[in-house]
């Protein structure tokens, strides 16, 4: 059971109105509240700091400033907020770069009513949701970033030492890391789904990280995806 007191709030941004209108009518007929809509990339940026939405619904080909920029800039502004990319584009550079700028899922917009309603709610609750096919996508990026680290500017000495994370928080950490949802982590370890989103949000608290997909990379950079 979700802690979560009244409707998730939502904003859908899209530069067609007449598709904005459609998906933030589908989204308020289900009980959601759409708390903001917007047009284009700056007005986007505006609106949501303004609105505080649980969840960004984003077209990624905006006028002003493109889609990635308004993830980038919303996220490092409220680390909380939670990005679902609905676009046309199913390229998978496309993919990656949302990802990379802070989205949680991505979506096609040949999904149904009924696909978006349920990636909007598992967006809501921290899952990372995408269209089949670009999960395995994702994950296989960061394996291949996690196989290739960036060089390191700073020697072992001079690094900090990791923070201490419980046995709990680090076995919930491996099966973030091999890509299972909160709720087949919870069936997993026989406990509540709350009780995995706690784990994970003192886990970035500890790590200083931002979202999930953060916390995948830094446990695959670590191996624990293989353990």
């Amino acid at each position: 059971m979700s802690a979560r007191q009244g409707p998730i709030k939502v904003m859908v941004v899209d530069d067609h109105p007449m598709w904005r209108d459609a998906v933030a009518r589908d989204l308020a007929e289900a009980g959601l509240e759409v708390v903001a809509t917007a047009g284009d990339g700056d007005q986007a940026v505006r609106r949501a700091k303004a609105a505080a939405p649980d969840v960004l619904v984003l077209d990624l080909n905006l006028p002003a400033k493109p889609g990635v920029q308004v993830c980038k800039e919303l996220v490092a502004h409220n680390p909380g907020l939670r990005v679902l990319v609905l676009s046309a584009s199913g390229e998978h550079a496309d993919v990656l770069e949302a990802v990379k700028s802070g989205a949680t899922g991505y979506l096609l917009k040949s999904a149904s009513t009924g696909e978006l309603l349920d990636a909007v709610r598992r967006t809501a609750a921290g899952d990372p949701v995408f269209t089949p096919g670009l999960a395995g996508l994702v994950l296989g990026e960061y394996r291949r970033l996690a196989s290739d680290p960036a060089p390191r500017a700073t020697t072992d000495a001079d690094e900090p030492r990791a923070p201490r994370l419980t046995d709990r928080e680090t076995e919930v950490l491996r099966l973030v890391a091999k890509g299972l949802s909160y709720k087949q982590i919870a069936e997993r370890l026989v406990i509540s789904h709350r009780t995995v989103q706690n784990h994970v949000q003192n886990t970035l608290g500890k790590l200083q990280l931002h979202n999930r997909v953060e916390l995948v990379r830094y446990a695959m950079e670590r191996g624990l995806d293989e353990e």
